[in-house]
């Protein structure tokens, strides 16, 4: 098998675990429909992920980097996922909750049309625009770890795994190693970064899972402000 072919096949699943990630959150939304409210759940984390996958869905476009079109199927798919559970927040937040969601994301396209006039107006190589539209998406990439970092903290605090899925971190550790190795073959800096960095937070994930599964206490109630969100990085 050819450099290339083996590039689309590990493209292909990735964009499998990565889909697979996208819609691990559906049973946080199945509540909020069955509640008919958003409880204490809060949409920052999708909104974010809409901008996330927007960017790097034009990192993907032929006229920024070529030869990524598993780039853009998957962030295309993940920006339309996001786009549902946004709208399902919509529907069931309060007037000042719905007025938030529709601030953050005039920002949010306003910023990428800024980004695609700018880079598509002053860049005019495929390395160049790669590069300002990649760094950017790295950027964003690192904030988005946040969201496993307040929660591996709650994991050494509590000496409890009760919050943080097994199953996520898995997923999350096999589309790092899987993108990691899909930006390998035809080296790409942009794709790699986020990934190694996603590759080790999971790795962290799952060291501390079998460092305090065995101190976890399954029967406590569930604290309603944890909230685990999913997110790709290619």
């Amino acid at each position: 098998m050819d450099t290339a072919t083996l590039r689309i096949l590990v493209g292909v699943i990735g964009n499998i675990i990565s889909g697979i990630l996208f819609l691990s959150p559906v049973p946080t939304f199945m509540k909020i429909i069955k509640a008919k409210s958003v409880q204490a759940f809060k949409p920052d984390p999708y909104v974010a992920t809409i901008l996330n996958c927007a960017m790097w869905a034009f990192y993907g476009l032929p006229i920024v980097h070529p030869d990524s079109l598993l780039v853009i199927t998957i962030n295309g798919a993940g920006f339309a996922i996001e786009c549902v559970y946004v709208t399902i927040f919509f529907i069931y937040s309060s007037w000042g909750g719905r007025k938030k969601i529709i601030i953050v994301l005039i920002i949010e396209a306003i910023f990428v049309a800024v980004i695609v006039v700018v880079t598509l107006t002053f860049f005019h190589t495929y390395a160049s625009r790669s590069m300002i539209v990649g760094l950017i998406c790295i950027v964003f990439n690192i904030l988005m770890y946040a969201s496993p970092l307040t929660v591996m903290k709650m994991v050494i605090k509590t000496k409890s795994v009760k919050y943080m899925p097994l199953p996520l971190a898995v997923a999350s550790f096999l589309n790092g190693i899987v993108w990691v190795i899909y930006a390998l073959l035809q080296f790409d800096p942009y794709i790699l970064v986020p990934n190694a960095l996603g590759t080790i937070s999971a790795i962290i994930q799952l060291v501390l899972y079998a460092t305090y599964y065995s101190t976890t206490n399954w029967d406590e109630d569930e604290p309603s402000e944890v909230q685990m969100s999913a997110s790709t990085n290619a």
